[in-house]
């Protein structure tokens, strides 16, 4: 398993505008979420560091859309190569997670690309003029180490955009798997 970071764009930078088909296959626009900050997640089923936090990113979005956070997730890995990513097995896992945001399918890999994503988990938390704010990790915690799941950094960074202030400068990449190119 190589460890692959986020490429960390600069900070301001504009959020790419997009239409994916969710799991189901309903096109989710960019643009639904205009006004409001906005997180946009790079995630697969089958990554281990995904599936270390899974049930924390249900829960994130549990207690952060609520307080008008729109949140998406984006799958842009190879599924005829990796068929646990397929939208088929996405739709089991946002039943076994209980995802509560939009669960979307990059079959092109054009977001994933327009967002210069790279692994898997990969976090872009936009404020609600559409700037780059924070990408970074969930939290401390990786597969096989002791730091608690509590998505510390990424929940500072919202609770910053929510009370209309800026997330610290000082940001740590996430790590995980790259995202698997066609």
């Amino acid at each position: 398993m190589a460890l692959t970071p986020s490429s960390m764009i600069p900070l301001g930078t504009p959020m790419p505008a997009f239409t994916l088909p969710n799991a189901d296959g309903t096109p989710i626009d960019s643009r639904a979420f205009s006004g409001k900050p906005l997180l946009v997640m790079f995630i697969c089923n089958h990554c281990p560091f995904v599936k270390h936090i899974a049930d924390a990113l249900a829960t994130f979005g549990q207690e952060t859309m609520p307080k008008g956070l729109g949140v998406v997730a984006i799958n842009s890995n190879d599924f005829a190569s990796y068929p646990e990513d397929s939208p088929a097995k996405m739709r089991e896992e946002i039943a076994l997670r209980g995802y509560g945001f939009e669960y979307l399918v990059d079959e092109e890999q054009s977001v994933a690309k327009a967002f210069d994503a790279t692994c898997t988990p990969d976090f872009f938390l936009f404020d609600a003029e559409g700037k780059l704010v924070y990408r970074g990790q969930f939290d401390d915690s990786s597969p096989g180490n002791d730091a608690p799941v509590n998505g510390r950094d990424l929940h500072a960074a919202v609770d910053a955009v929510l009370a209309g202030k800026e997330p610290v400068q000082d940001q740590v990449a996430s790590i995980g798997c790259n995202i698997k190119w066609k």
